[in-house]
């Protein structure tokens, strides 16, 4: 029999001490700009203090590995970015299960990548990229932020779709995306998807050309680089999402209650403007349907590598 501490405990509103949000990308990042709006607006909801902790490394699996072994009681949660739904197609020696050690909680937002070259390169358009890669095929490069992660699924994606094949060249395990974006401007590899936030600086200052953006429709943060259907690869279309999640075994009050109020805050008009000023905009599905899609987007990112024969 629970003791009366214990019951007074387990029948206390969530949340009743401090959370925190780890991400596993560093500061700067999309995620980590995110969660940072998101926490204050949360702490004001709950009315308990609400953190964000960067625990980048080893590909960014550092983060997830922590949270995975955290206290499954709704305290620590994990933002993260698709790459937690790809990652359980391809990285087989993890410390935990993508899927299996995480329950999804709520989409956030959803926006375009923008597929770039370095200037050295030489090559100012899709149409360009793709002559090239076909005129030697397997020769041309292509970077990542690192296996299995959205970086990587997308350019498989595209190469798949142009009838192209080409030479991966993922970043090392504790580069940051920084660090991948200096490869492409010194030409250690020809293209690559990277988010546009973190790419803006380095278009904007020549050292990236901007070669399409990866929606369907173009981003208001490059409005004048077609999106990549239009430059000639036809319904293309890979988003980065991010989303949240916490430790499997989490109550189900605390997941609906996390549901609920995350998907109340995102709907604010200074959120959705703070979100929409960062080239993005909120997804809105219920918790249910949230679990549906990271497993549809797993299989989906699954079925792409093998058509690539991309080893784990």
């Amino acid at each position: 029999m629970k003791s009366t501490a214990n019951l007074a405990a387990s029948t206390r509103v969530y949340p009743a001490k401090p959370v925190r949000i780890i991400d596993p990308f560093g500061a700067g990042g999309g995620p980590d700009l995110l969660a940072r709006a998101l926490a204050p607006k949360l702490s004001a909801l709950w009315g308990q203090p609400v953190t964000v902790e960067n625990i980048p490394g080893a590909g960014a699996t550092a983060g997830p590995a922590q949270v995975a072994k955290s206290p499954a009681d709704g305290y620590t949660l994990l933002i993260n970015t698709n790459a937690q739904a790809y990652g359980a197609a391809l990285l087989k020696d993890l410390p935990y299960d993508p899927l299996k050690d995480f329950i999804p909680i709520v989409p956030l937002t959803r926006q375009a990548y923008a597929l770039v070259a370095g200037r050295a390169t030489g090559v100012t358009t899709v149409g360009e990229l793709i002559a090239a890669a076909k005129a030697k095929p397997g020769e041309l490069k292509f970077g990542s932020t690192g296996i299995g992660t959205g970086t990587h699924v997308g350019v498989e994606k595209f190469n798949q779709a142009a009838g192209i094949k080409a030479l991966h060249v993922p970043s090392s395990p504790n580069d940051s995306n920084a660090d991948t974006i200096a490869n492409a401007i010194a030409r250690r590899f020809t293209y690559y998807l990277v988010p546009i936030s973190l790419a803006l600086p380095h278009i904007r200052d020549g050292t990236l050309v901007a070669l399409g953006v990866s929606t369907a429709t173009r981003s208001t943060l490059l409005p004048e680089v077609p999106t990549i259907a239009e430059a000639s690869v036809a319904s293309f279309d890979f988003p980065i999402w991010y989303g949240m999640w916490a430790p499997a075994g989490s109550p189900t009050g605390v997941v609906e209650t996390l549901a609920n109020d995350i998907g109340r805050v995102l709907t604010e008009p200074d959120l959705r403007e703070w979100i929409a000023g960062h080239g993005g905009e909120p997804m809105s599905m219920t918790q249910p349907e949230f679990v549906r899609f990271v497993q549809s987007e797993s299989e989906g990112a699954a079925r792409l590598m093998k058509a690539a024969s991309a080893k784990p």
